[in-house]
């Protein structure tokens, strides 16, 4: 099992030369060679930024992807037409930053999945000879994809809900097979969905498409176990967090209820868990973790600046300990820094600090 102390959990602001590479390539004036260099640049950056820092784990910091859950979309035929707000739809919220509502768009499957290419088969093996860090691959989990089932309009391609996800799942279990086939030996599964169940707004929202809450949790589960596989030699982390856009959040509440039903029976060693704030509730969950996990603090906050010292996280790491014993966890930040092009209110020097305050922190509480 996987011991780094210091984990990231994905994503990485991206530099502006690339924001603004991407935008001449929308507009034609820059072809697909030269948007490769740029997000070539961006990657090599982003691994010299987490190896400085001293993370023992590390990203291509999902430069060459629009949103965290975008790979699919851009890699396999069958979605329909699609955009940013896809991934973004919901009630977004902040104290400091207002509100920011984006509606649902109208998206449906419209045609049987067919994978064109492989999601981020590429970013590893670009990645990868770069650094002598371990190398984590990111993928959603594949019930993150069931806003793209509408009962109307993509019943002519899949009859139900959980026949469109079966697919969505074994294209994700190919590419597992595919990361692993050409070494990888980490790699996540990013789930912010769950703590939605937290909320009402969207326990509806499955339950309107046939899915109770507990229901929809197993479901959810038996397709992550699916893509996870049981892989000697490879370590796999399911990323738990309630939203991250722009600086803001969906939900809140303590992972309570979850913490007993997914726990234990997700096939992931380390569970990588919110806790930069209030919003997260109390350590009292991580009772639930069982031995031959890892539960990894997210105890930095991506969503704003400011800079937390070794002294107030070791703190932190203390009082989690008297709920899960300390040789079984870790820290990392609270979710990715830019989990989509908009990126979060904060500067690169702020990223970087706090990447380094994460390093000696774990030196400092585990040597």
């Amino acid at each position: 099992m996987l011991e780094a102390r210091s984990d990231v959990v994905g994503s990485l602001l991206r530099p502006p030369e690339l924001l603004e590479a991407r935008e001449r390539f929308e507009r034609g004036e820059l072809d697909a060679t030269g948007l490769r260099q740029a997000e070539d640049a961006a990657v090599d950056d982003a691994l010299r930024l987490q190896e400085d820092a001293g993370i023992a784990v590390v990203t291509d910091g999902e430069m060459r992807r629009l949103s965290f859950q975008s790979q699919m979309t851009e890699a396999v035929a069958g979605f329909g037409e699609w955009d940013l707000d896809a991934f973004l739809w919901g009630e977004w919220q902040s104290g400091e930053l207002g509100e920011m509502k984006v509606e649902r768009p109208p998206i449906a499957v419209q045609s049987k999945l067919r994978r064109r290419r492989f999601l981020s088969a590429d970013e590893f093996s670009y990645a990868r000879p770069c650094t002598d860090r371990i190398l984590k691959v990111t993928l959603p989990s594949p019930s993150l994809f069931a806003n793209f089932w509408d009962p109307e309009r993509s019943s002519d391609a899949y009859a139900s809900l959980e026949e469109f996800l079966g697919d969505v799942a074994e294209i994700l279990r190919e590419e597992v097979d595919e990361l692993v086939r050409l070494g990888a030996t980490y790699i996540q599964l990013d789930a912010p969905h769950y703590p939605l169940l937290l909320d009402p707004t969207y326990r509806d929202f499955y339950a309107s498409r046939g899915w109770p809450a507990d229901r929809w949790l197993e479901l959810g589960l038996e397709l992550d176990n699916l893509v996870y596989g049981d892989r000697e030699g490879v370590t796999f982390a399911m990323h738990l967090c309630r939203g991250n856009q722009a600086s803001r959040w969906l939900v809140e509440g303590g992972y309570d209820w979850l913490a007993e039903r997914l726990f234990a029976r997700v096939n992931a060693e380390r569970l990588m868990l919110e806790y930069d704030d209030a919003r997260s509730g109390s350590f009292e969950p991580l009772r639930a973790v069982p031995e031959g996990k890892t539960a990894v603090l997210g105890l930095v906050t991506t969503k704003s600046g400011r800079r937390e010292t070794v002294d107030e996280l070791a703190a932190r790491i203390e009082e989690a300990s008297t709920f899960c014993p300390l040789e079984r966890l870790a820290l990392s930040p609270q979710c990715g820094f830019a989990t989509s092009v908009l990126g979060n209110d904060l500067t690169l020097e702020d990223e970087r600090a706090k990447l380094q305050t994460i390093a000696k922190t774990a030196s400092l509480v585990w040597g």
